[in-house]
């Protein structure tokens, strides 16, 4: 299935194929051979891209003995990529905070979902077309705020945030009403051609720096206003799969560990390989500057997980809560200077 054609699917289309994929799905077996991976939209996935064109995980998993390849899909949106880990039609699936703090909830005790590794810390901006909209606080009834889940996603759960701050805990689902679920690709035209539903979006990189340079558009809220520098996307395995393939997991997290320390060492070859693995049609410079943001770091450790966490408890809307960070994450994350 082709790049474009996974973007023109989008979440519904791939639920049913993961439906339809269940009952051929392979039996877990000690040191599969091969193992699905997907990742999302933007820069943000860009070790995985590396892992992806460099062929990583295959070269970690030769050194430890196994001769195994990764096969890639694109799939947007963390909530989606976790339907299909769950169903058994992916091995590792990623995406941001939200989805993961979900999924480890609610597979607590059966597959044990965790993460394996952040790969980046950034900001998401809510961008708007709406002139009358210098805040959050000027939302109205006829504004409609795109992002990639309503409710679960990072976005969605950092806007409520920022309505708890403004308006006071029992407010805090305020601006749900105006969210529509849609994938950052079709929610930047959306919001840019003008004719649409949507007037606002809250992205991440590259679209939130593309929409701003599109006159008439404006940031009204920075994730980091909310809860200060945080991790973006997060890459996780169900307990299951980690413990019946440990070399391959190794394996994993060392072809992270390399992709991760090759883009820091070389933003421009970095922003190159993405322009061509993703087709942006983007100036190579545009990216470099996007990489050499001092806001954006792409790392392995968590970073400010807790405030998120704590946020949703305080408000019900997850009820299992970590006792800390590393909760969430599998033993080899342990040792990173999380939080």
């Amino acid at each position: 299935m082709g790049y474009e054609l996974r973007r023109r699917l989008g979440a519904p289309a791939l639920a049913l194929l993961a439906l339809a994929a269940i009952g051929t799905a392979a039996p877990a077996r000690a040191e599969v051979s091969e193992i699905r991976i997907a990742k999302g939209f933007g820069i943000g996935y860009l070790p995985l891209i590396v892992m992806e064109h460099e062929q990583l995980f295959e070269k970690h998993a030769k050194a430890a003995g196994i001769d195994a390849k990764a096969n890639w899909l694109v799939v947007d949106g963390g909530t989606t990529q976790a339907s299909l880990l769950i169903a058994g039609n992916l091995e590792i699936s990623s995406g941001g905070l939200g989805p993961l703090i979900t999924i480890w909830e609610r597979t607590k005790g059966s597959i044990d979902v965790k993460g394996i590794a952040a790969i980046n810390s950034l900001p998401q901006y809510l961008n708007t077309n709406n002139p009358n909209v210098k805040s959050i606080k000027d939302l109205t009834d006829k504004d409609r705020i795109a992002l990639p889940a309503v409710r679960i996603s990072p976005q969605a759960v950092t806007l409520q945030a920022a309505a708890a701050k403004m308006f006071g805990d029992e407010n805090f689902a305020k601006f749900d009403p105006l969210t529509v679920t849609l994938g950052h690709p079709d929610a930047m035209q959306a919001l840019t051609v003008g004719s649409s539903e949507i007037t606002a979006h809250f992205t991440t990189p590259p679209y939130q720096y593309q929409e701003l340079r599109i006159p008439g558009l404006h940031t009204i809220l920075n994730s980091y206003d909310v809860w200060g520098p945080q991790t973006a996307t997060i890459v996780w395995a169900s307990s299951k799969f980690v413990d019946a393939n440990p070399k391959l997991y190794a394996a994993c997290t060392k072809a992270l560990d390399e992709a991760t320390d090759w883009i820091n060492k070389n933003k421009r070859e970095a922003a190159e390989l993405y322009l061509r693995m993703s087709k942006d049609k983007e100036p190579v410079d545009n990216i470099v500057k996007m990489l050499n943001d001092p806001q954006i770091e792409f790392t392995m450790t968590p970073h400010n997980l807790m405030a998120f966490v704590n946020f949703k408890h305080r408000t019900g809307t997850m009820k299992v809560v970590p006792a800390t960070w590393k909760d969430l994450f599998f033993p080899n994350a342990h040792a990173l200077s999380g939080s």
